[in-house]
């Protein structure tokens, strides 16, 4: 053999091991799965409407960002393109489903959900609530839509998929991720109609957040329960208004309409006026169980005041504390609590209170 053929032998090999090297690389990389439901994040103008619509599926936005596949395989699950606005219980069962048997594969080391920003707080809670497993369920969104220069979706999807691959995020619960800032399912809250920096947590603020050289995590969430979902149709449970005046017809009407729980977005520190508290008793009257929220962004309703209609008087009828629960979430832990078989204040309060 010449010392040409020999070189020329070398470097074949040589070539061949780089490139098996490198394919062993891709194979190795951690898989996610992006869940795509609509929402802005899917959205484009269109011209004769000349507002955004659903237009662009999870493959679409996908492909926006090539820097993912720095970091993993992306896997598209399509699964609805509709605004938020749309979803409810009969979708976020799907959802629950369509995650768990995403995280149930080994290769899969994390989930993320695309998804309107409307309900994405309720949606993150629902999936909190909903799934078990420690690996990472990531939810994004856009406040604004691909037909926009600054549209946010590419950079958002980008930290999701950081957030989803790295191992600090284990075991923090389902997350939602904007503007490189992670909040808790729990306690976030959307604050703003269009600001990128629209999701906070409060008291609480944000678990970390997604640098251009590492995700940072600062806290973990650690009032966390889990629900099993035991059926595709959950039970009807109204949320309605204490305001100045209101005289708890709604609320009655809720009940006498099949309302199987009701939820109060009350005033302060968990109260009401006669004309509502009233309806609360007739609700309780007719074993349809009542949770006490607050319209007040942060802080606990607690059973403090003593007139007729203050907290106290609400526990003392029967009613359970939402705690910290938004109204909006307490409903959800509500509607899967009485699927799941609980009941009576003792119990609910017990859930409400963990």
């Amino acid at each position: 053999m010449t010392k040409l053929t020999s070189l020329a032998a070398s470097l074949a090999s040589s070539f061949a091991l780089l490139a098996a090297t490198a394919a062993h690389a891709q194979q190795a990389q951690p898989v996610v799965t992006l869940i795509a439901t609509g929402g802005t994040i899917a959205m484009k103008i269109d011209p004769v409407k000349k507002a955004p619509v659903p237009a662009i599926s999870g493959d679409d936005l996908l492909a926006t960002v090539p820097d993912v596949a720095k970091y993993a395989k992306v896997e598209v699950n399509n699964i609805s393109n509709v605004p938020s606005d749309y979803m409810d219980p009969a979708r976020w069962v799907q959802l629950t489903k369509a995650v768990q048997d995403a995280l149930a594969r080994p290769e899969v080391a994390g989930v993320i959900v695309s998804h309107g920003t409307d309900t994405l707080e309720e949606t993150a809670y629902w999936l909190d609530l909903t799934v078990k497993s420690d690996k990472p369920v990531v939810l994004i969104g856009a406040q604004r839509n691909a037909s926009e220069p600054d549209f946010d979706g590419p950079h958002n999807l980008l930290g999701a998929v950081r957030i989803a691959v790295d191992p600090q995020a284990k075991s923090r619960g389902v997350m939602l991720a904007m503007n490189s800032q992670i909040n808790a399912a729990r306690d976030v809250t959307k604050t703003h109609t269009s600001s990128v920096e629209t999701f906070k947590s409060g008291d609480f603020g944000f678990l970390g957040v997604v640098d251009f050289d590492r995700v940072t995590f600062s806290r973990s969430p650690l009032r966390r329960q889990f629900v099993p979902v035991r059926t595709d149709k959950m039970p009807d449970v109204e949320i309605v208004s204490m305001y100045g005046g209101a005289d708890g017809k709604l609320l009655r009407s809720a009940v006498d309409n099949g309302a199987k729980g009701i939820v109060v977005q009350a005033l302060g520190w968990g109260n009401m006026n006669i004309p509502m508290f009233n309806a609360v008793k007739y609700a309780l009257s007719k074993n349809v169980p009542v949770v006490i929220s607050t319209r007040v962004p942060n802080g606990r309703v607690l059973p403090n005041y003593g007139f007729e209609g203050g907290g106290k008087t609400l526990a003392d009828a029967g009613a359970v504390m939402a705690d910290d629960l938004s109204p909006a979430k307490a409903r959800i832990l509500l509607m899967l609590l009485l699927q799941d078989g609980v009941g009576g204040q003792r119990d609910l309060q017990a859930a409400f209170s963990r």
